[in-house]
């Protein structure tokens, strides 16, 4: 098979599809992989260290959706990439198309196979390429609101764990799941005064068990919310539903409540967002303020750490790349129903129930391609 593996074009996105390891493993299987010019930039990995690796060098993108059998990417891919897409090509990456109806569409336009990173399950029920990039900007949001808080980005000037004699910063975190468990671990670290809800008793009671007495669980529900909120100097949004838009957990009138220079960092942006308040911002212009209240919501927060994150995200994705390469994407997914469940599109059909719910399209299930394929 040919993969191609075009340069990120996401702003201030560094990451790429596929490292030159992961490389070198699909050319002993005897795949073919072209690279777009200076696609591993961002992680300090050279055009050389891709040739090294047995891929060849291509100088746009452009030859590489035409040529390449499977995409392999990391965000969703842009407008103009979209429109690079055609019938019978497979496109492999994290897609996140529950709030995103124009991508949703071009790709149903396109007649592509596309398989999301975020929607592939495992026996556990967990999202296993979800994971490491949950695991990455779960850290990064302790970190990112510790930086907001700063009176020069517009926050209370508060220092996360205070001092001797000066209380820690208040930090209450929504959602107990891979996000919510690394940024307690982070805030905890830094002595804050942490505060995590969630709505499973069963997460709660791991959560309790792991920080003991260094954070605080809470069953989500309205009033808890409300109360925790109006205490928070800092409120880190990590709930998921899978494929799903993020539910509203914060509204507008709750801002009302907090303290003026207070700070949300919703790492759920991606799915839409779980503040009311919330839109997508950049790495450049990470933060706004709304009614007092400093917004951090950047949708891409690992490609500030390009390295660790493209490392940790290829770690996940290359078994199933190598079994998309080595068997072709209808006997990969008829193997693999875990795999099976990442297709969201294929051949102009929508598959990914949540999708079709968020935005009130038709869909079919998943294992129905079969047929379509035949």
């Amino acid at each position: 098979m040919r993969i191609g593996v075009p340069k990120e074009i996401k702003p201030q996105e560094e990451r790429v599809g596929l490292t030159p390891e992961s490389v070198g493993e699909l050319t002993m299987h005897g795949h073919q992989v072209v690279v777009e010019t200076n696609a591993g930039m961002g992680i300090g990995a050279e055009n050389e260290a891709y040739e090294a690796a047995g891929a060849t060098i291509s100088a746009s993108a452009a030859q590489i959706f035409e040529k390449a059998d499977m995409i392999v990417k990391v965000k969703e891919p842009q407008a103009v990439e979209r429109a690079m897409l055609r019938p019978g090509q497979v496109l492999f990456t994290y897609l996140h198309l529950a709030p995103d109806t124009a991508q949703t569409q071009d790709l149903l336009a396109s007649g592509a196979t596309c398989i999301a990173y975020e929607t592939v399950t495992s026996n556990d029920g967990s999202l296993p390429l979800l994971k490491p990039m949950s695991q990455v900007a779960g850290r990064m949001a302790a970190h990112a609101g510790a930086n907001a808080l700063e009176k020069s980005h517009g926050g209370r000037g508060v220092l996360l764990g205070g001092v001797p004699g000066v209380a820690p910063a208040n930090v209450v975190i929504l959602g107990g799941g891979v996000v919510g468990f690394n940024a307690a671990q982070m805030a905890v670290g830094m002595q804050a005064d942490v505060t995590i809800l969630d709505k499973s008793p069963t997460t709660l009671e791991r959560l309790n068990n792991h920080f003991g007495a260094s954070a605080k669980t809470l069953y989500s529900n309205a009033a808890n919310l409300a109360a925790a909120i109006a205490e928070a100097d800092l409120v880190i949004g990590a709930v998921l539903i899978p494929g799903a838009a993020a539910p509203k957990l914060v509204t507008r009138d709750m801002l009302a409540s907090m303290k003026a220079g207070a700070v949300l960092v919703d790492v759920a942006i991606d799915q839409g967002g779980c503040f009311e308040t919330s839109r997508p911002t950049t790495h450049e212009n990470p933060t706004y303020q709304i009614d007092g209240i400093v917004h951090y919501c950047v949708a891409n927060m690992p490609g500030a750490v390009a390295r660790t994150s493209t490392y940790a995200l290829n770690n996940a994705t290359l078994p199933h790349v190598l079994n998309l390469a080595d068997k072709g994407w209808q006997q990969a997914l008829r193997d693999d129903p875990h795999l099976l469940n990442g297709l969201n599109v294929h051949a102009g059909k929508l598959t990914c129930e949540p999708v079709g719910r968020a935005q009130g399209l038709d869909w079919i299930a998943p294992q129905a391609v079969f047929d379509l394929a035949a």
